[in-house]
């Protein structure tokens, strides 16, 4: 069955746009558009798409708060947010209130097509530009102590807790101590995620 897509935008250049990259793709429905936050919701009352492409500046409602409306009401609708903008504050409340994905409105047919397909499997798709605020936040808010950076690094060259602290002159304990604050700080649920996080945020090789 095909994927039916429909955009909340108000600026018509860029529903025809994003209109004209999807209408001849295979498994896409063009399930057609909204100007404003009120005609989003006046035709979800009648039909629900599968896909809706939201921007974020609308000029009745913001396209966070339209987000959140539309997932209370229709929480099997997925919706990917659109924009120009690739503010971290932006992305991270689009996700919060329910949001898939998050593309600018510079993507690609092959971005777009992508995007719609991850999200329809339960997945989430974050455009590079996107990926990258959010990376970028998240590294500024993490302040690793030196020790703390010390350990983080021998821990990614897979040192136990023993090793450690025999190399860097401290009790095991401390170096346990060092470990949980590091995985709380990153929020992971292990050592394999915590190095992950910690690469990908560059603050390991």
């Amino acid at each position: 069955m095909a994927t039916s897509v429909f955009i909340v935008d108000d600026h018509y250049m860029v529903i025809e746009g994003i209109r004209s990259l999807l209408q001849h793709e295979k498994g896409i429905e063009w399930a057609g558009h909204a100007q404003s936050a009120a005609s989003c919701l006046a035709y979800l009352q009648r039909e629900q798409p599968d896909v809706i492409l939201m921007d974020i500046n609308l000029p009745d409602m913001s396209g966070i708060d339209l987000c959140l409306e539309v997932k209370k009401k229709y929480p099997f609708v997925f919706i990917i947010g659109l924009s120009t903008f690739n503010q971290q504050s932006f992305i991270q409340k689009m996700m919060e209130n329910g949001a898939s994905g998050y593309v600018l409105k510079n993507a690609t047919q092959e971005e777009l097509t992508e995007a719609i397909d991850l999200v329809c499997k339960g997945k989430t798709y974050l455009s590079d530009e996107a990926s990258f605020a959010l990376r970028e936040h998240t590294a500024a808010q993490i302040i690793l102590t030196r020790r703390e950076k010390e350990v983080l690094e021998l821990i990614a060259e897979g040192m136990t807790n023993n090793e450690i602290a025999k190399q860097l002159f401290i009790s095991v304990t401390t170096v346990d101590t060092h470990r949980k604050n590091l995985l709380a700080k990153f929020e992971a649920k292990n050592v394999a995620s915590l190095i992950r996080a910690a690469v990908k945020m560059q603050l390991i090789k």
